[in-house]
């Protein structure tokens, strides 16, 4: 892994948090607004470090709260959480399966926003549940598992247009001896 790529993963979390912020095209139409963060975090989860895991948890979840109702930092636990369990399995999930991402993005696009109202109950807020949450959870957990493995082709498209791959060395010796006889 080079630098490039927590860059990337950074700077498309934030014009993904711009984007739902600003265009309402999702929510005028089904009701709900996408949350494209936890897609993003299991692309994270599965080819990056602990370090960017949790640098997209923070500023995601900030640059998400900022924009949002929510109490500034409230999405920070459940993005990290989502990325941290992932990660501890890494080893052991098909990676390149479609089917894999599509259930990690269904799980982590379940999970972050159950633990955010979780979280909210628990800070005495008083968030809005009943059959509208109901749907605005399934659209968002359908619309995440969806996403997620479209991300993973947009970034491994970008990794392979943007980063170096070395060369693999030949089985040709230039410093070998060739014996010639009769």
């Amino acid at each position: 892994m080079n630098a490039l790529s927590p860059i990337l993963i950074l700077l498309t979390a934030f014009i993904a948090v711009f984007l739902e912020a600003a265009f309402d095209g999702s929510r005028h139409w089904l009701g709900v607004q996408i949350d494209l963060l936890p897609s993003l975090m299991v692309y994270a989860a599965l080819s990056s470090s602990i370090v960017t895991i949790t640098l997209l948890a923070v500023l995601g979840g900030l640059w998400f709260d900022s924009l949002s109702a929510n109490p500034l930092g409230i999405t920070i636990l459940p993005l990290f959480l989502a990325g941290f369990l992932i990660y501890l399995r890494r080893g052991l999930i098909l990676r390149e399966q479609i089917f894999a991402r599509w259930v990690l993005g269904l799980a982590a696009s379940g999970f972050v926003p159950l633990a955010t109202v979780i979280l909210l109950l628990t800070l005495k807020e008083a968030p809005q549940l009943g059959w509208g949450f109901a749907w605005q959870w399934l659209v968002m957990t359908a619309s995440g598992a969806l996403l997620t493995p479209a991300g993973f082709l947009l970034f491994d498209g970008l990794d392979h247009l943007l980063v170096y791959r070395p060369v693999k060395p030949s089985t040709f010796r230039y410093d070998r001896q060739i014996r010639r006889g009769r």
